[in-house]
């Protein structure tokens, strides 16, 4: 009989998640991370993932399964590893996802190491991916329903804990996983997904950022591409490439945000045209369908969250790092996000976004 840890966040997914591990036989071991505490996020207790009514959800679904419950305190590892690198990343001009971040460093390691004192196989959490063995390789695949797969924010999953990984929703639509839920009588049945980063819930994340360091941002020079100034920004932690709200700049054509310059405390400003470019650089690349790449490739790229992946050539080089070329310009490719290269439903691997030629 397999022994698995399974994440339980008391949202719907990772509650079905259990239900159906413990369908399988599986010895089921339930357990939420408190990942932060809510007083130094500056928000309530309800609004968070790590809320306290978060927990009891948890706890009661754990209950009505009759699994063992635990809760982790990684809130050191979390602010080091999650909250730390998401301020620095605005602080340097760059746009991150702590989710990633989040799921590399505490779902798919720290965790894992847990599972492993406790005498667990496996982790298993609510995300909508796929996991496959193809021949000495362990794959990543999208969900069946691609309207809710994850696979984006799980590119830096190594062999080992695809492995020791089970994704039991990967198959499932979401409605089925609600219609399961309204079944076992789970009072979470129709909570509503998180939308927002879970420490930064009402989505201003300079807020957060200001709030949490302490810090005040200077102003600097809005400029344009010869650099004439145009007006002046309110800190660089507000803005990202692409964006056009709040730019405060009168114009004959709407002006958007086209590259932020931290060292000079700079936001040089561009038509929606200038916003579009047909090569990245991006390092740290986790190869999943490979040993070693092959010299060049093509696949399709995508470059956040909400991006439909677009063909391109791929060219690995020796540093761990790839250069990508698309076919066709894309908008507003972002430095901190993530790019994942996908050959049909199968992950090949991704990277962080270093640069543009634009």
């Amino acid at each position: 009989m397999e022994k698995v840890l399974i994440a339980m966040s008391g949202g719907v997914d990772s509650s079905v998640a259990a239900f159906l591990m413990k369908e399988q036989g599986c010895d089921c071991v339930g357990a939420t991370m408190k990942l932060f505490r809510n007083e130094d996020a500056g928000i309530g207790r309800a609004k968070s993932c790590c809320s306290l009514s978060d927990v009891e959800d948890a706890r009661g679904v754990a209950e009505r399964l009759g699994i063992p419950y635990y809760v982790f305190n990684f809130t050191g590892d979390f602010t080091r590893q999650v909250i730390d690198r998401f301020i620095s990343a605005y602080e340097r001009g760059v746009t991150p996802n702590p989710c990633i971040d989040c799921n590399r460093y505490l779902k798919f390691a720290r965790l894992y190491e847990r599972a492993e004192l406790i005498g667990c196989d496996a982790v298993v959490t609510g995300h909508y991916a796929r996991i496959e063995r193809c021949g000495e390789r362990w794959l990543l695949k999208k969900a069946l329903d691609e309207s809710k797969d994850q696979s984006y924010v799980l590119y830096a999953l190594t062999q080992t804990q695809l492995a020791h990984t089970r994704f039991p929703l990967g198959v499932l639509h979401k409605s089925q996983v609600r219609r399961i839920a309204e079944a076992q009588g789970f009072y979470n049945a129709h909570k509503p997904d998180s939308q927002d980063i879970c420490f930064v819930p009402d989505g201003d994340h300079a807020r957060f950022i200001e709030q949490y360091t302490g810090r005040q941002y200077p102003r600097g020079d809005l400029v344009d591409r010869l650099g004439r100034v145009l007006g002046q920004h309110r800190g660089i932690i507000r803005y990202t490439v692409g964006q056009r709200k709040g730019l405060g700049v009168a114009a004959d054509a709407p002006l958007y945000v086209r590259r932020i310059d931290a060292a000079e405390n700079r936001i040089e400003l561009g038509e929606n045209a200038s916003l579009f470019t047909r090569t990245l650089t991006a390092n740290d690349f986790n190869w999943i369908a490979f040993a070693a790449p092959p010299r060049e490739l093509r696949a399709k790229a995508k470059v956040r969250y909400r991006h439909t992946e677009q063909p391109a050539s791929v060219c690995p080089h020796g540093d761990g790092s790839v250069t990508i070329i698309f076919d066709e310009p894309q908008r507003a490719i972002t430095a901190g996000q993530a790019v994942v290269l996908y050959d049909g439903d199968t992950v090949l691997g991704g990277g962080t976004i270093t640069g543009t030629d634009a």
